[in-house]
């Protein structure tokens, strides 16, 4: 496995990537109306945008997009998604250890119900669950906080 810098070219294979991970990893906790709301209307430009501006990475696997993660203001961690076919293998692991590294004194976000017991194990802290509204539909998930202990 390698992980680098997101670049532009990585964004249709990202989406798609995104799109087949909700809709098998989270349908065990997530109805299909939810999962439909959840990766709907994804604007191109904004996700290569946001994705530019963070700090972003991606992981390959013979030049295979096989995971991707991104964090904000060096303190909230925006997306971090593994390829279906690719769970439980540590990649997950692997680009949180990095993105993790990139961040000040604590790191915070919005897990989903399937993501939770993975940030858990990882020392985060659930400090409130929530009902997030995506196209009208509501879905659960949880705003979780890990103290880091990066030094700088």
């Amino acid at each position: 496995m390698y992980i680098r810098k997101y670049k532009k070219s990585d964004l249709k294979e990202i989406i798609e990537l995104f799109f087949a991970t909700v809709h098998s990893v989270n349908s065990q906790h997530y109805s299909p109306n939810q999962l439909k709301a959840w990766t709907s209307n994804i604007n191109k430009q904004s996700w290569d945008l946001t994705l530019s501006e963070h700090y972003s990475l991606v992981a390959t696997i013979n030049n295979k997009i096989v995971g991707f993660g991104d964090v904000k203001n060096k303190n909230y961690l925006d997306r971090l998604y593994v390829h279906k076919d690719y769970q439980n293998k540590k990649i997950a692991t692997n680009i949180c250890d990095l993105l993790e590294k990139h961040c000040k004194s604590s790191i915070i976000t919005q897990s989903s119900i399937t993501a939770k017991p993975f940030f858990e194990k990882r020392g985060y802290e659930v400090l409130k669950q929530q009902y997030v509204q995506r196209n009208g539909i509501f879905l659960k998930n949880f705003v979780m906080k890990k103290q880091l202990q990066n030094k700088f």
